[in-house]
């Protein structure tokens, strides 16, 4: 009755997005597992997370170093005070950490609530800071949901019922060479992903964001990197624009991060240099505010995280484990494995083939021969499966959940 009572509860008072979410009553998680609620013969049926919620748990769900750093700073302090006005440990040691990441210059950061008011803080920060107006970013992107992150998606399905939204932003070809030149005096900023990630994981050619870098530092433009779902060891170092390929490391002006982030809080941020960020010191003063930006606890949090990360060297197995489910997923059904590290797609014929068998992997769980695999696909190529898991997951782990996806293919 319990579990009835509350799947009522969700379908009736909670906001639907779409007419099919997947409405698995979650009793708790850990590491790369979640568990359904109990039935009524006391059953609890355990799914593996291969997608960590969306790019979020790369530590996994509820890693221990995470949850005694929540712990600790909820027996100290919760909100004080809106962003910037009082010195609170938390985000101190967290700001020092993050640019402890990054290259020089990159040194100063603003924290945020989400990858979405992240990237709405930096486009405005950019606007500041050139005196341009034109924004630049690519054809299947996507950056947020709000209206100024959404007037940057690259695909008109999410956009058209929202009209009007920002003026004066261009749309490039993502890897496409002959479209850099639309970079030009006019542009405060290019907002781009190191890898395409809702495009269906697209790694650009070699050399291309080399060659974004130079037409923005040509032409005066800030180049601005969407790593909220690629940073934090995701894709084998612990930013994806290290591992820019063997031309060398491509430096932006901003780093924009969140999702993996937290550990499993809320929290993002984007990241520039002092020189950059001082803008928002005046004309107007408070040129960016945020009420709970910079939350105490999931500043702790996301230190833990990060620690972890650097600790466990995590990022360092991502590209092994990554090979490790291309040579296992094996089947004629499969079309491609594009990816980088722990962040692939698996290609299938159309969304009516891939769609059935996300559900079987899913439901594998129910039928009492192992977890079920929770898998998705991408907001720009629903053709093409999601595998994002935890950075925690073991090779054991990877043959289990490869063995069911190919199950539920076959």
């Amino acid at each position: 009755m319990y579990s009835v009572t509350h799947r009522q509860l969700f379908f009736q008072h909670v906001a639907q997005t779409s007419d099919f979410p997947l409405a698995l009553e979650i009793d708790r998680a850990e590491g790369v597992y979640i568990y359904s609620t109990a039935d009524s013969d006391g059953t609890s049926t355990p799914y593996m997370d291969l997608i960590s919620g969306i790019g979020v748990s790369n530590v996994g769900h509820r890693h221990p170093r995470v949850l005694e750093a929540i712990q600790h700073q909820l027996d100290k302090y919760l909100h004080l005070m809106v962003y910037g006005e009082y010195v609170q440990t938390p985000q101190t040691q967290l700001a020092q950490a993050l640019a402890s990441t990054l290259p020089p210059g990159l040194d100063t950061v603003y924290f945020t609530n989400s990858g979405t008011e992240a990237v709405e803080g930096a486009m405005k920060l950019a606007k500041r800071y050139t005196g341009r107006t034109e924004v630049i970013s690519c054809v299947n992107a996507y950056h947020g949901a709000t209206q100024g992150a959404l007037s940057l998606s690259g695909d008109e399905n999410f956009k058209r019922n929202y009209r009007p939204l920002l003026p004066d932003v261009r749309h490039i070809r993502y890897s496409n060479w002959d479209d850099i030149d639309q970079i030009g005096p006019r542009t405060a900023a290019v907002v781009m992903e190191v890898v395409g990630a809702e495009a269906g994981v697209r790694v650009p050619d070699e050399g291309y964001l080399q060659a974004v870098r130079q037409r923005c530092t040509d032409v005066g433009a800030l180049l601005i990197f969407d790593e909220i779902q690629t940073g934090f060891g995701r894709t084998g170092t612990f930013w994806a624009f290290e591992g820019a390929g063997p031309a060398g490391v491509v430096v932006p002006d901003i780093v924009l991060c969140a999702k993996g982030m937290g550990g499993g809080m809320p929290i993002g941020a984007f990241i520039s240099s002092a020189q950059i960020m001082h803008v928002f010191r005046n004309n107007p003063v408070l040129g960016h505010i945020t009420t709970f930006g910079g939350h105490p606890v999931s500043c702790a949090a996301s230190l833990a995280t990060l620690q972890v990360i650097r600790d466990e060297k995590l990022y360092e197995q991502a590209e092994a484990k990554g090979q490790l489910f291309r040579q296992l997923l094996k089947h004629p059904a499969i079309r491609d494995i594009r990816g980088k590290g722990l962040l692939l797609a698996v290609e299938f014929d159309s969304f009516d083939v891939l769609k059935p068998i996300i559900d079987r992997a899913i439901a594998g769980g129910a039928s009492g021969n192992g977890p079920g695999v929770i898998t998705d696909w991408f907001l720009f190529c629903n053709n093409s499966m999601r595998i994002a898991p935890p950075l925690i997951i073991t090779d054991e782990q990877i043959r289990e959940a490869c063995a069911i996806i190919l199950k539920a293919i076959g």
